[in-house]
């Protein structure tokens, strides 16, 4: 939809007299007589828009249908991925008019708005928007699937938490006290109840993985971690951050009257029609209790080891390992840098209906069809230890070990990697290679390390570089020499791709995230070199089979193929 800029547009405002999109369409000649009563019929049985359902049915395609409405009132099409919009001016509409009339605020120009309508020919949108907006209107036509994105972007909920933190602060008063919180929060309809759904509501829409609230001297920070970056939703008054602590612990079960230590609970919640799982961690803090919360999506869709990214001659070899009946694959990496989904896609590769197949987590974070999840809890003693000794005893083809967090548990998985099953799970190490030795350090015998680890992953999350405002660019004296230190002096003058920042990665120059991987195999030097607990010379093994293709390098693959930028790859080497 790149025809004429908003600014082309030739007059103040399309006649406004009564038209029909169906009439539109058969006019241009974009769809049949015989195919408008067919979709009309069906707008009257199902209550949806017309445009809608003639792109459902696949009669006429979106570009289509917004170049003909165009073209009728002579207005510009625009394009909301290349727009430069500006959330100032996006926001002089409330978000409630703006989603009921599919409609978007693109320039302000003083006495008049250039407005993008997905549907301009509805005059009761164009009437209430010009009531609303108090100045006169040009229209242009957005493409719906751009505009929902394009709200959710701008629409961010920051004037509203911050009024209804203020809310909450006036409630709470000078005086807070046990009893004043305990009685706000047990009101559903309390600002405190309102303030924590509105934070929930805006983690969702901009795909937030965390939600931090933080009190500090100066007051109570709101951030949301989005694409691994950390980014302020709002500041609040710190007196209220006791209420919001006290609230959520109460939905999560836990003491409201341990402020002292450290605690950890989960709830679920339910909104846009999403349930969302909210792991819950506080820890008490010079200024109050610090509280983090991991969202978990339920619908979230597990991805096949196709769609994760890693590399094609890395894929081949972990699915012929997939393939083997016993031994240990451990997925290594930081908190958040997706060892879960990689698991999870492999898990995908294997057929549920021969296998028997037992997850024993903490939390279940995916749901798949004919596995057996397990959820630890520690407060009735059901430990990761615990459970998979259970789960030995229900003849399981193949485990996946959430964590291997304690020696016991890392042994009684070697053990049955070593006794015809195949174990998957995670540790935390740095890279693949120091991983046999993290096990050797929580207690297990070399032996069984040699005889039962079969590969090791280790992967980190890059963002990617937007792609809507990517452009070439020649890198920094600092990145050349960190370019030519990993690719040689080549790759030190080759043009990089950096995204400038745009209303669709809100400035960052960056949108989503990609998986780096390395995998070690262990082969049978490899596994001489950890039975006799020889660190120099498995490090030197590995370092071999590793080269050219270590995180860095496969980091460094991304940033030539224009994937990501420099400073991002330049991470994996701190």
């Amino acid at each position: 939809m790149n025809e004429p800029t908003a600014t082309a547009a030739a007059p103040a405002a399309p006649k406004r007299e009564k038209l029909r999109l169906g009439d539109v369409l058969v006019q241009q000649q974009l769809i049949s007589p015989e195919q408008l009563t067919q979709a009309l019929d069906q707008q009257r049985a199902t209550g949806k828009k017309l445009g809608r359902l003639l792109i459902e049915a696949g009669l006429i395609t979106e570009e289509a249908l917004a170049h003909g409405l165009a073209r009728q009132l002579r207005v510009a099409v625009v394009n909301l991925k290349s727009f430069p919009l500006k959330s100032e001016t996006v926001r002089l509409l409330a978000e409630s008019p703006a989603r009921r009339h599919r409609a978007i605020v693109l320039e302000d120009k003083g006495d008049q708005l250039l407005v993008g309508f997905v549907d301009p020919l509805d005059l009761v949108a164009y009437d209430d928007l010009t009531r609303l907006l108090k100045r006169s209107i040009r229209i242009a036509v957005v493409a719906e699937s751009q505009l929902g994105p394009a709200l959710d972007r701008h629409y961010r909920r920051t004037e509203e938490i911050t009024g209804l933190a203020k809310a909450l602060e006036k409630d709470i008063g000078d005086a807070v006290d046990f009893g004043t919180l305990q009685a706000s929060v047990g009101q559903e309809g309390a600002p405190v109840v309102r303030l924590l759904q509105s934070v929930f509501e805006d983690a969702l829409q901009v795909g937030a993985s965390d939600v931090h609230l933080e009190p500090m001297e100066t007051g109570l920070a709101i951030r949301s971690r989005i694409d691994g970056v950390l980014q302020t939703q709002t500041q609040a008054d710190k007196r209220i951050a006791a209420a919001l602590a006290q609230r959520l612990k109460l939905m999560a079960g836990l003491d409201i009257s341990e402020k002292r230590l450290p605690q950890d609970g989960r709830f679920t919640l339910r909104l846009r029609e999403r349930t969302i799982d909210v792991r819950l961690s506080t820890l008490p803090c010079q200024y109050g209790e610090s509280v983090v919360m991991r969202l978990l999506g339920h619908g979230d869709s597990v991805r096949r080891l196709d769609e994760i990214g890693m590399p094609a001659d890395m894929l081949v070899r972990f699915k012929e390992i997939l393939g083997r009946s016993a031994g240990m694959v451990l997925v290594t990496g930081p908190t958040g840098s997706g060892k879960t989904t990689t698991l999870y896609a492999a898990l995908a590769e294997l057929d549920a209906e021969q296998q028997k197949i037992i997850t024993v987590e903490d939390p279940v974070e995916y749901r798949l069809p004919g596995l057996t999840q397990v959820q630890v809890n520690d407060k009735i003693e059901l430990s990761f230890a615990r459970v998979l000794r259970a789960t030995l005893r229900q003849d399981p083809d193949v485990i996946l070990v959430g964590e291997m967090r304690d020696p016991e548990t890392a042994e009684i998985g070697l053990r049955a990697a070593i006794t015809g099953h195949l174990v998957l799970s995670t540790l935390h190490t740095r890279d693949a290679a120091s991983t046999p030795f993290r096990l050797l350090d929580m207690g297990a015998p070399p032996f069984m390390v040699a005889s039962s680890l079969q590969a090791v992953i280790a992967q980190r999350l890059v963002r990617g570089t937007c792609e809507n405002c990517a452009e070439p660019l020649l890198p920094t004296p600092q990145e050349a020499a960190w370019l030519e230190s990993v690719g040689g002096a080549e790759a030190a003058t080759m043009r990089v791709r950096r995204g400038r920042g745009c209303s669709v990665c809100n400035g960052t120059g960056y949108a989503g995230r990609i998986g780096v991987y390395e995998m070690l195999e262990m082969d049978h030097a490899l596994a001489q070199a950890a039975t006799h607990s020889d660190p120099g010379t498995f490090t030197k093994l590995a370092a071999e089979q590793l080269r050219g293709r270590t995180l860095v390098h496969r980091a460094l693959e991304l940033v030539r193929a224009g994937r990501t930028s420099v400073a991002e790859a330049m991470k994996l080497a701190t």
